[in-house]
C-alpha cells in the first residue's frame, strides 16, 4: 500500500513527530526567550501611554486649506510651540489616526498647566493655519492608569486561583503546574515582544493580555485531556513509556491545535496588519499586537512546552519511573531475542507509532469472537 502523505498522517495522528524526546531543546528555547524578554523589561522597559504615564495630549487635524499635513510637519510645529513655553517638556512623536480627510494627529507631552496648553494651542494654530478651536487637548492623570493596573492584577490572581483549582480537580497537580508554566511563558514572551517593538502600553494592551489567558489555557486543556486518555492505566502494560504516550497525544491533537490557532489568528492578524497597518487605525495596534503574539505563542507553548513539562514532572514520579524501566527492559529483551535469531531489530522498532497498534482505529469493526458467544454455543 502506498505511503500516505504528511498532511494525511498529521490529520490521522500518525506523523509521529518527536516533541517529548526533544524536550531539553524546547526548554532551552523557552529559557532563551524568557531571558531576552526580561532583558528588554530591564533595558528597554515599556513605552507607557498617556493613561499610565500621565500627561497632556493635543489633537491636530490632518488637513488645512485643502493641503494634507505630514506627521513630521505637525510634530515640528507642536515641539516648537511646547518648547517656547517650557524647553524641558518632552514631546512624543506624532501618531496618525485615520486616513484622508478624516485623518488627525495625536501628540503627547508631559503634564502641562491649562494656561500653558492654551498658549501652545494658539501657537500651533498660528503656525499651521488653523483656528485654535480646531485643535483638541486633554489631560490624563497617571492615577487612572494605576487603578487599571491594580484591577487587572486582581483579576489575574483570581483567574489563576480558579484555573489552578479546576486543573487539580479535573486532572492532577502536575498538569496544573505544567499548564500554569505554559501560561507564564506565554505572558512573559508576549510582554517581551511588546517591549522590544516599543508599542505604547495602553488599556487596550491590558485587555489583550487578559484575553489571551483563556485562549492559552484552552489549547493546553485539549492536549492534556488526550494525554489523560492515553495514559489511563498505563502502568498495567508495557507498551509505551509515559513520555511516548504523551507524545502520541500531542500528535493526535496537533492538527486541532494548529487549525484552532489559525482560525483565531486570521481575524486578529486582519486587525493588526490591515486595520492598524494599512488603514492607519493606530488605536487598534495596541490590542492587535498583544492578541496576535499571545495567541500564537499560546498555541506553540501548549504543544512544545506544556506537555514536555508535564512529561518531565511525571518521569520524576516513582510509579512512572518503575513503569518506564519495565517498558525499556522489555524492549531490550526483545531486541536481544531477535539478535539471537539473526533478526535485525532495534529498540526503535519496538516503539508503537499509532494508537491503533494497541487500540482500534476510529470506525474499525470490533473483532468477532468465535464459538461461545453465539447462540447455541460452539459449532460442532
Amino acid at each position: 500500500m502506498a505511503k500516505s502523505s504528511l498532511a494525511s498522517r498529521l490529520y490521522q495522528g500518525e506523523a509521529n513527530i518527536q516533541i517529548i524526546g526533544r524536550r531539553k531543546m524546547w526548554f532551552t528555547v523557552a529559557a532563551v526567550l524568557v531571558a531576552i524578554s526580561i532583558g528588554s523589561f530591564i533595558f528597554r522597559q515599556f513605552h507607557l501611554g498617556i493613561e499610565f504615564a500621565g500627561g497632556s495630549e493635543f489633537g491636530v487635524p490632518g488637513q488645512v486649506a485643502g493641503q494634507t499635513l505630514t506627521s513630521d510637519r505637525v510634530y515640528d510645529s507642536v515641539e516648537a510651540a511646547v518648547h517656547a513655553v517650557d524647553p524641558n517638556v518632552q514631546v512624543n512623536a506624532a501618531q496618525q489616526v485615520g486616513e484622508g480627510a478624516e485623518a488627525n494627529f495625536k501628540i503627547r507631552t508631559a503634564v502641562l498647566t491649562p494656561d500653558q496648553m492654551a498658549e501652545i494651542k494658539a501657537a500651533i494654530a498660528a503656525d499651521l493655519g488653523f483656528e485654535a478651536g480646531q485643535i483638541s487637548d486633554q489631560q490624563v492623570s497617571s492615577a487612572w492608569g494605576g487603578a487599571v493596573i491594580n484591577k487587572a492584577i486582581l483579576g489575574l490572581v483570581i483567574f489563576l486561583i480558579l484555573v489552578t483549582v479546576y486543573l487539580v480537580f479535573r486532572f492532577e497537580w502536575r498538569m496544573a503546574v505544567a499548564a500554569l508554566a505554559s501560561l507564564l511563558l506565554d505572558m512573559i514572551v508576549t510582554a517581551g515582544v511588546y517591549s522590544l517593538v516599543g508599542f505604547e502600553l495602553t488599556p487596550y494592551t491590558v485587555i489583550g493580555f487578559l484575553t489571551i489567558l483563556g485562549f492559552s489555557l484552552y489549547d493546553v486543556v485539549v492536549v492534556f485531556d488526550k494525554v489523560q486518555e492515553n495514559t489511563r492505566g498505563i502502568t498495567a502494560g508495557t507498551t509505551r513509556t509515559y513520555g511516548e504516550a504523551t507524545n502520541l497525544a500531542i500528535n493526535q491533537t496537533l492538527m486541532r491545535s494548529l487549525n484552532t490557532g489559525l482560525v483565531a489568528l486570521l481575524p486578529v492578524g486582519g486587525v493588526l496588519f490591515i486595520g492598524a497597518g494599512l488603514l492607519g487605525a493606530g488605536t487598534l495596534k495596541d490590542l492587535g499586537l498583544v492578541l496576535f503574539v499571545g495567541m500564537g505563542i499560546g498555541v506553540a507553548a501548549s504543544i512544545v512546552f506544556a506537555a514536555p513539562v508535564l512529561s518531565y514532572l511525571k518521569d520524576k514520579e516513582p510509579r512512572i519511573q518503575a513503569h518506564n524501566a519495565r517498558v525499556l527492559a522489555r524492549r531490550a529483551q526483545r531486541v536481544e531475542e531477535a539478535a539471537a535469531k539473526g533478526e535485525n531489530l532495534t529498540a526503535a522498532d519496538e516503539v508503537p507509532v499509532f494508537a491503533g497498534s494497541t487500540t482500534p482505529r476510529p470506525g474499525a469493526r470490533p473483532a468477532q469472537k468465535r464459538g461461545g458467544n453465539r447462540p447455541g454455543g460452539k459449532r460442532p
